[in-house]
């Protein structure tokens, strides 16, 4: 993997989203880090699914 980009982001979480990271970080024995990038990685066709905010209908 070349040129791996290693930046440094904080994201801040719910306490109850939190523990449920925190949950299936210790079950799986991976990092935080390493459970929310597979999150985004099986979520994100999801979410590309919602409306941008320029899509909503503003004539309602």
């Amino acid at each position: 993997m070349a040129g791996t980009d290693k930046r440094k982001q904080s994201l801040y979480f719910p306490e109850s989203m939190l523990e449920e990271i925190q949950h299936e970080a210790a079950r799986l024995d991976r990092s935080l880090s390493w459970i929310v990038q597979r999150c985004v990685k099986v979520g994100l066709s999801e979410v590309r699914k919602l409306p941008s905010v320029n899509d909503i209908d503003e004539t309602r």
